[in-house]
């Protein structure tokens, strides 16, 4: 008998030491990967060799670590919809038995973990470190200024916590909720990360019908569009001639004294970028032109066609059925039950639309107004401005999967404190959040086709001078058809 307890205990900690290792390497990884996508939009010229060099060190490495966990919260769910499908095909197979439930139970805790841990203590001190320089009266150097970082943290998380009690009064002003906040583990911080979830999924809700709109003219940027009715010839003379006017003006051939240096320098980039993209143009090959570029575009059409039929189809399915809710759902475990009527392809289909959802998220946040100007740009970003990035991607990941599954883009529970967030548990927050998303999705679609419609009516009634669009000036700029000397 005490050999069983034995060997069963061993091999308990045989398989949480191999999940310890597990983990550890898909985080090493995305650590990895995250360090090479920071340091090549940081700013070069950060780098010195003093105290601030050591604080900018320090930031660059939280800054790195909360990216990671960022990242690791994307490929929380279709790492954990292929897993399941993959168990469900080998159940009995050796060379996967590192896979099972346990292993993704404890991955959904782990980014739970760490999420409230960067948005809460690391990213708040790395920013409030990188700002400091130590109280007056104390001797300059990395000591005072962790010393000053620590009480602004003191004095920041005293403040959540007056937030969240007097919002908690509000809401709930009962004796049992005001006790529970004095619960700081239990209650407090899952509280706290509950509405930072809420609004991590209204910042979804803002950012993704803009960039499922978007979306196309960000592939159009990047592809070669066809040909129709233009001469590339005559486009790139006239662009050269007007790059040799602004090259004789910029040298003192003719009056130069009459420009500003920095405008034709600019005109001149502007000359140069456009004269680069129109060459591209007509260096594509025909197939890369006539069939890339439409093909991209009807995958794209279709992709965010079929996202608002689900959308729909779970408004229809949450009015009519009570276990459509995402947090009464109780599914069954890991690798006991297939999610889709075609195994792989449907697990497939399901995965690349949320990528496409989280791609859409983060071009329509940095395509708003109030977060262009946070736009990262190759060596050139600083620290700041990466903390901030890293904090907005942090949020919009995080509430990735719980979007996905209020939404119904997919039907995998969410599991470990993704799952118990109080307000996915309100039918009228959740069906709204549904009918949102699909009325915005659709009317942000309907203006991006429609454009080219209502620039000409504004031209046939004299209106076009209003500037009442400027869809049509922005493309035409971007890709370069533009006829101006």
């Amino acid at each position: 008998m005490e050999e069983d307890e034995v060997t069963i205990w061993e091999q308990n900690f045989h398989s949480q030491v191999r999940e310890c290792i597990i983990c550890f390497l898909m985080f090493a990884i995305l650590y990895i990967m995250s360090f090479f996508i920071i340091t090549r939009y940081k700013r070069k010229a950060d780098e010195q060799e003093d105290e601030d060099a050591t604080v900018n060190r320090i930031s660059l490495f939280l800054s790195t670590f909360t990216l990671a966990v960022s990242a690791g919260a994307v490929l929380l769910l279709p790492f954990s919809i292929i897993s399941n499908e993959i168990l469900l095909s080998f159940p009995k197979s050796y060379y996967i038995q590192w896979l099972n439930g346990s292993l993704i139970h404890g991955l959904w805790n782990l980014v739970s973990l760490f999420s409230n841990l960067c948005l809460f203590v690391l990213m708040p001190f790395a920013f409030f470190f990188l700002e400091s320089e130590g109280f007056a009266g104390l001797k300059k150097g990395i000591q005072a200024r962790i010393l000053e970082t620590i009480v602004m943290l003191i004095l920041v998380a005293l403040l959540l916590f007056g937030i969240v009690w007097v919002a908690s009064a509000l809401i709930d002003n009962s004796s049992a909720s005001m006790e529970s906040l004095y619960d700081l583990w239990e209650f407090y911080l899952p509280y706290l990360y509950s509405c930072i979830s809420l609004m991590g999924c209204l910042l979804l809700l803002l950012c993704t019908p803009v960039g499922l709109s978007r979306m196309f003219a960000v592939m159009g940027q990047l592809l070669v569009k066809p040909t129709i009715l233009e001469d590339l010839d005559e486009q790139i003379y006239i662009i050269h001639l007007q790059e040799e006017a602004l090259q004789r003006k910029l040298n003192g051939g003719s009056s130069a004294a009459d420009y500003n240096a920095k405008k034709i320098e600019y005109d001149l980039l502007n000359a140069k970028t456009m004269k680069s993209k129109l060459e591209r143009r007509k260096k594509a090959s025909s197939w890369e032109k006539n069939l890339v570029y439409p093909a991209v575009m009807i995958v794209l059409l279709i992709a965010t066609s079929f996202s608002v039929i689900l959308v729909s189809c779970n408004i229809l399915r949450l009015l009519v059925d009570e276990t459509a809710m995402p947090k009464g759902s109780k599914g069954t475990g890991i690798g006991d039950a297939s999610l889709f009527t075609f195994g792989f392809a449907g697990a497939a289909l399901e995965i690349i639309l949320i990528f496409y959802l989280m791609v859409s998220s983060v071009v329509g946040f940095y395509s708003l107004r109030f977060f262009g100007s946070l736009a990262p740009r190759k060596d050139d970003t600083t620290m700041t401005k990466i903390i901030g990035n890293c904090v907005s991607i942090l949020v919009l990941s995080s509430a990735l999967p719980v979007m996905s599954r209020t939404l119904g883009i997919t039907r995998f529970d969410l599991l470990g404190d993704f799952g118990r967030f109080n307000w996915l548990g309100n039918f009228y927050i959740v069906v709204a959040y549904n009918l949102l998303f699909a009325i915005v999705t659709t009317l942000c679609l309907v203006r991006k086709f429609t454009s080219a419609v209502r620039e000409e009516l504004l031209k046939a009634i004299g209106l076009d001078k209003l500037q009442l669009s400027s869809e049509a000036t922005d493309s035409s700029s971007a890709n370069g058809h533009q006829k101006t000397l």
